[in-house]
Formats: C-alpha cells, sequence, structure tokens
C-alpha cells in the first residue's frame, strides 16, 4: 500500500524534546515501513525516518531561531504538496486537525484524519458539520464525546517503538516522577503535594512554554523550593529510559480531558506504573490494580503511593508490549486503510 503521512510541523519528526503528533507519526511511519508498505512523509527537512520524506519547511518550527514566522504559511505549503503529490497514493494520513478539509474534499475518501487534540471547542462542531464527508479517527473513546455524531471511522490508540525505552534491569524506585508540560490542566501543584504527603522526592521533567510562564512563575516556582523536590526542565528519549525506569510510579494528576496521554505508555514501555486521575482517557490507557491506579483525590493518590510500589514491574511492560507497541499501532491503522479502501490483506501481527 502507498501511504503517505501528514505531520504537523511544530516539531521534528520525532521532537527533539517534548512533543506528541510529531512523536507518534514517527514510529506510526516508521512501523508501517517494517510491515512493508510505501510509505511518504511529508515534514520537516529535520526529521529521522524509515519513510522517504518530503521536506516541505527547513526545520521545525518551535526550534526555528528565525524572529518572525507564520505556522499558517508553513502547514499551506505543505497542504498544497500534498496536493501535487495526490495521485501516488492510496491512502493520506492526515494528523494536522482540519486545515486540509478545504482543499481535499474531493478526495476525502482516499483520507484519513486522526484527531489528536481536545475536541471540546467552540466552532469546531460546525466545521465537522461542514466537511462530512472526512473519515476521522480518535485517539480514545472518551476523546469523542464532545464530536460524537462525527464521522468517526475508529479509535487507535499510541504506540511506541518496543525497543525506544527498555526497562532498566534493577529499578532502584526511590522517587516519583512527572514527565510532561507545566500548565495549569497538569496539575504539577497537585503531584508535588501527592509526593509531599506520600514522604517522597519528585523529579520534574518538564517543558514550560511561553503561554504558561506566568502560572509557572506565579503557582509553580515557589513550589520547587520545597524538599526533595528537582526541577529538570526538558529531557529527550535518550533521558526518558533512566529518568522513568528507576521511579517508583509516574504521577500523572492531570485535571482535563487528556485525549491520550503518552507519557503513561512511556512510563508503562519502562515497566513503572502509573498513577492517574479519572479524566479523559486515563480509564482507558490504565488497567487499574495492573499498571496503576486510577484515583479521584489526593487522599486515594498518596495510599496508591504505597500500593504500587508492591506491583510487578515486568507484568506493566507485558501489558505495554501488548497493547501499545508501534506495531500494534499500525497494525490497527491498516485495518483503517483496508476498510477505507475496501480492501483485504495481510495481517501485520501474522508477518514473519
Amino acid at each position: 500500500m502507498k501511504i503517505a503521512q501528514i505531520s504537523p510541523l511544530y516539531e521534528s519528526v520525532p521532537p527533539r524534546l517534548y512533543g506528541g503528533t510529531e512523536r507518534v507519526v514517527a514510529h506510526l511511519s516508521d512501523a508501517l515501513v517494517e510491515a512493508g508498505h510505501e510509505v511518504t512523509l511529508f515534514a520537516s527537512a529535520d526529521a529521522r525516518t524509515r519513510a522517504r520524506l518530503v521536506p516541505v519547511r527547513d526545520q521545525a518550527i518551535r526550534l526555528d531561531p528565525a524572529p518572525r514566522k507564520s505556522n499558517v504559511a508553513a502547514h499551506l505549503n505543505m497542504l498544497h504538496e500534498v496536493r501535487r503529490h495526490a495521485a501516488e497514493f492510496d491512502v493520506m494520513h492526515f494528523h494536522v486537525d482540519l486545515l486540509h478539509f478545504p482543499m481535499f474534499e474531493d478526495l476525502a475518501g482516499r483520507t484519513l484524519t486522526t484527531l489528536h487534540g481536545r475536541l471540546d471547542i467552540k466552532d469546531l462542531a460546525e466545521c465537522y458539520r461542514r466537511w462530512p464527508r472526512y473519515p476521522l479517527v480518535s485517539i480514545s473513546n472518551h476523546q469523542r464525546r464532545p464530536l460524537a455524531s462525527a464521522n468517526w471511522l475508529g479509535t487507535v490508540y499510541h504506540g511506541l517503538p518496543a525497543e525506544l525505552l527498555p526497562p532498566v534491569a534493577q529499578p532502584r524506585g526511590g522517587y516519583l516522577a512527572f514527565l510532561g508540560r507545566v500548565s495549569p490542566e497538569k496539575r504539577l501543584d497537585r503531584a508535588i503535594a501527592i509526593a509531599r504527603r506520600a514522604g517522597m522526592p519528585l523529579k520534574i521533567a518538564a517543558k514550560v512554554d511561553t503561554a504558561d510562564l506566568r502560572y509557572f512563575h506565579d503557582t509553580i516556582e515557589p513550589l520547587l523550593d520545597a524538599p526533595g523536590i528537582e526541577f529538570l526542565g526538558e529531557i529527550d528519549d535518550a533521558g526518558k529510559a533512566g529518568f522513568l525506569g528507576q521511579a517508583a510510579a509516574l504521577l500523572f494528576p492531570i485535571d482535563w480531558p487528556e485525549p491520550f496521554g503518552l507519557v503513561m505508555i512511556e512510563a508503562m514501555a519502562c515497566a513503572t506504573p502509573v498513577i492517574g486521575w479519572h479524566c479523559g482517557s486515563v480509564p482507558e490507557v490504565l488497567d487499574d490494580g495492573l499498571t496503576g491506579r486510577i484515583v479521584d483525590s489526593e487522599d486515594e493518590a498518596v495510599a496508591a503511593v504505597a500500593e504500587v510500589l508492591e506491583y510487578d514491574r515486568a507484568r506493566i511492560r507485558e501489558v505495554f508490549e501488548r497493547r501499545f507497541s508501534a506495531e500494534a499501532m499500525a497494525h490497527d491503522y491498516l485495518d483503517l486503510y483496508r476498510r477505507l479502501l475496501g480492501r483485504g490483506g495481510q495481517d501485520l501481527r501474522k508477518r514473519a
């Protein structure tokens, strides 16, 4: 099958530091190549991929030092290039929300659009009613709720290469971990409170966006002086295995309808349990009592810290490999591609 993957241009593919959607696009593209398909990736020129790369910008937008740049212009230029090559592909798989809808309406039957963000936003519903022919993919069933009547073809959970984040041989388990982004909805303040009440150090590997600087300075910085709280800033994939694998647990105390939560499966890949709030996709990703605990309060989270110390970390890794590997993700997307095209085909997991 000839498949185009169209990535956002904000981060490199995969991101050098923090970043979710471009990371998923990278892993999916490589897994589809491994499965024997012809994959073309439309992305910035700094992408690292096994697919054929069509570079549509010299570098990813976020790390571009140019003082003035246009996100809209960059993505419109890319979509124009995809349109020029459209006849070459069986399926065009878009990861840019709905930016492509006006340009590909006559080809909607050969497109798949994965929505990576929250959908409870004003104006979205009207757009999905206006362009109903585009087949959509959710990254969790919960994500769909604000647009339940949209043209959903399926739900595909994110996946990671099994070898990307191997579990460490002898996890020490001497601290709790927080990984991701510092923002009000991610509730780092809540993670700090849980760690202090549990009597364990907390290591924080997190990005601070410009939009969240005031929140960071006003709310989070005063909490970082507490004993046992260590702020590391952003880390790359090379640093995640040790950071997560050595942790007693990952704290995921979110306060918003998280569409997926990639950091949860990154922890599971490292055989580390997750303590997550009962929000958004968390109940779909975590197996409560096996890969972590799903909680509704700080009291429950503090109690869960002692509980997850006794979990069988090898079983956590087994669940990751079965449910959230890049191979599993590619298998599920291939099923949707074939449904889209009305084709049969060999099961990815039966390949030698």
